[in-house]
């Protein structure tokens, strides 16, 4: 998969209040980039504990749940488009489903 855009993540873990989300996030960017899922149900496979939200949209937890990063995947085209990261009390006050 192609994620687009890391700019969203780096800019997240090099905020210093979540440095210490850089390693988690960077593990995430990379097994990303390994995939070829063709549906949710292959990203749920791998991931049990991310949250499928629609045909396309996915919220994975994050570094032990702390943190979550909310993602557009076009699985036609191989790519994920970021859409979201933040701390638990920032998804509270978002919708998910259309950010």
């Amino acid at each position: 998969m192609r994620v687009i855009s890391i700019k969203k993540i780096r800019n997240f873990w090099e905020d210093k209040k979540y440095s210490d989300s850089e390693q988690a996030l960077r593990a995430w960017y990379w097994e990303m980039k390994k995939e070829k899922w063709q549906s949710p149900n292959d990203v749920k496979r791998k991931y049990k504990n991310a949250s499928i939200i629609g045909h396309e949209r996915i919220v994975f937890n994050v570094k032990g749940n702390k943190y979550r990063l909310i993602v557009v995947i076009k699985y036609k085209f191989q790519i994920i488009f970021i859409r979201f990261v933040g701390t638990h009390d920032e998804y509270d006050k978002i919708n998910a489903r259309n950010i």
